[in-house]
């Protein structure tokens, strides 16, 4: 277990148990605990169905733990929901109008954070196969996006296209990586070990990557004159995209 795509499918699987209290994800350790009143047998049946390799390891009585520091958590997760949705609209927009496939690959990228946030923190007690149904549709639409782009980028390659605007790059992509660094903060200072905050933390590390990465081919879009620089990175981010949805369809299953 080592996203939050893996973790949203855990969920999803032992969500129709009702004697299931709390889920506790440790992504660090790739361990989860299960707080419940059920026979182990019938949780063991279900994760195992999800093909994770999973292990049992014991039981042991234990107390809820504290509801605060889930709603701390929930209020940063919405934060950096929101940043992430901000970023993809302004990043698209100008990456249309700047003629960059990087910041229209970064875009994508943040947008598929953003669902995964989006599915973390949907309504507790929405029924599962509406969830299944909204995971589905954004894995589909990002995939259908990411096509998109894929011909455009092979179309840019052939020699069609315009060199990309490096101002607007360089420009959006530093406050992207503004966003991304305050996200960051918002999640080192919830010090928390779940998989779902650790996931995200490790989300944010990767954007603050790919802006740096389109801020450098800005720059050599500027010294070179080329739109070689931008059409590389984005490839590399679209093909990080396109992971990101199979991932997220597997929540749709």
């Amino acid at each position: 277990m080592d996203c939050s795509a893996e973790e949203q499918m855990v969920r999803m699987k032992l969500e129709p148990l009702n004697q299931i209290s709390h889920l506790e994800f440790d992504l660090a350790k790739r361990t989860l605990s299960v707080y419940h009143t059920l026979k182990v047998d019938e949780i063991s049946i279900a994760i195992a169905e999800l093909n994770l390799s999973d292990d049992y390891k014991g039981t042991i009585e234990a107390e809820l733990p504290n509801s605060k520091a889930e709603k701390s958590q929930r209020k940063t997760l919405i934060i950096v929901l929101l940043i992430n949705a901000f970023l993809f609209v302004a990043e698209m927009t100008t990456g249309i109008i700047a003629h960059s496939m990087g910041l229209i690959a970064d875009s994508l990228d943040m947008f598929a954070d953003a669902i995964v946030y989006g599915l973390s923190l949907y309504a507790v007690g929405k029924a599962i196969s509406k969830k299944k149904r909204i995971a589905s549709i954004s894995g589909y639409f990002q995939i259908s996006l990411a096509i998109i782009g894929f011909s455009e980028i092979l179309r840019r390659f052939v020699g069609f296209g315009e060199t990309p605007n490096f101002n607007l790059m360089i420009i959006v992509s530093i406050i992207a990586l503004l966003g991304n660094s305050l996200c960051l903060w918002l999640m080192n200072r919830e010090k928390s070990d779940e998989a779902h905050m650790k996931a995200s933390w490790i989300f944010t590390t990767n954007d603050i990557i790919v802006n740096l990465g389109v801020i450098t081919a800005g720059i050599l879009v500027w010294q070179f004159n080329s739109r070689i620089p931008d059409l590389i990175i984005g490839l590399i981010v679209f093909v990080v995209v396109v992971r990101g949805a199979l991932r997220i369809l597997k929540l749709g299953k």
